[in-house]
């Protein structure tokens, strides 16, 4: 691939006993990152960011959606999200240009069966900084128990001219997850509200 990869970082997570309780089962996470030049890096303020983003965001997905299924078989994922960290010398924008596109979405949204739109961060960040990526329930999007974020590092990167570009995925929501889900609260609070009217 034509990409100015530098490197693929895998970072695999089993967690088995959360807040001093065994989990039903293993909780797995799995996140895929991908280190590349950045392409508008010394060229000063670039308008049109579009040409690279049609060259870079769709092969690139594809790689890295085929390297996380290696990892998590596509029917057992429930939860995903994605980010991009660009180092100091780029804009938080080329960051955001390399997922905020459907080229992007949609290969490892598909490669899933996900429905929603995947939840994300876009950050400017040193090499070696702790790198969050929070992801939500590919398909319920009021499922609090898939609220998940996965942390990470990359000793070297991003370098100051690159960008750091990554996807996660989960295979169920937290081990104890015991808050509502949003259309819980939703009803609840309606029916406070009706309530509320009926007794003025």
């Amino acid at each position: 691939m034509a990409l100015d990869i530098r490197k693929i970082c895998t970072f695999l997570e089993e967690t088995h006993i959360e807040g001093g309780k065994a989990a039903p089962r293993p909780f797995n996470v799995v996140v895929v990152a991908a280190i590349i030049r950045n392409p508008w890096a010394c060229k000063g303020f670039v308008e049109d960011l579009r040409p690279e983003i049609i060259r870079i965001v769709g092969p690139l997905s594809t790689e890295m959606t085929r390297r996380l299924k290696a990892q998590m078989p596509a029917e057992t994922i429930e939860a995903c999200g994605k980010a991009a960290a660009v180092g100091v010398n780029g804009e938080i924008e080329h960051a955001s240009a390399m997922i905020h596109t459907l080229r992007f979405g949609n290969p490892f949204r598909d490669a899933i069966g996900g429905t929603n739109y995947l939840e994300f961060a876009n950050t400017r960040n040193a090499p070696g900084a702790l790198l969050s990526l929070p992801m939500m329930h590919k398909s319920e999007n009021g499922k609090r128990s898939h609220f998940l974020t996965a942390n990470f590092q990359i000793a070297d990167a991003p370098h100051p001219d690159e960008i750091v570009i990554a996807i996660a995925a989960a295979d169920g929501g937290r081990p104890h997850a015991r808050i509502a889900d949003r259309f819980q609260d939703i009803a609840e609070m309606d029916a406070e509200a009706a309530l509320i009217v009926c007794r003025n």
